[in-house]
């Protein structure tokens, strides 16, 4: 039961990077860009993190499901997996909303409209 969370922070990581894969929504459509990105974030969380740990205000919850090792004083390895599943869950959703905002989602319906002239309604 020790590694639950982790293990269930890693599985839905795979389903992003999946959805990603399948619809090209960001690493897909522009590794370098998407790893900036990416990096950027978890650099402003992990500080955003480590100063709310260094002022008191954030914890380390103690449960069974986590495994228990720590990369700095209340910040458990789980907490870099989160941060990295809320950076690209983000990252995906920017994708989609960007590509629904202008019409290009890539279904098969928009594929036929725009293969016919716009005749087809």
């Amino acid at each position: 039961m020790a590694v639950l969370y982790l293990v269930s922070l890693a599985v839905a990581l795979t389903g992003m990077v999946m959805l990603d894969r399948r619809f090209r929504l960001f690493f897909w459509r522009d590794a370098r860009r998407a790893a900036i990105v990416l990096l950027a974030g978890l650099v402003f969380f992990v500080a955003w993190d480590l100063s709310g740990i260094g002022l008191g205000i954030f914890f380390r919850g103690e449960t069974s499901f986590m495994t228990g090792l720590v990369l700095a004083p209340e910040f458990p390895l789980e907490e870099l997996f989160f941060l990295t599943l809320l950076c690209y869950l983000t990252m995906n959703l920017f994708g989609f909303l960007s590509r629904w905002s202008s019409g290009s989602t890539g279904s098969s319906a928009a594929v036929s409209r725009r293969g016919t002239g716009g005749a087809a309604r």
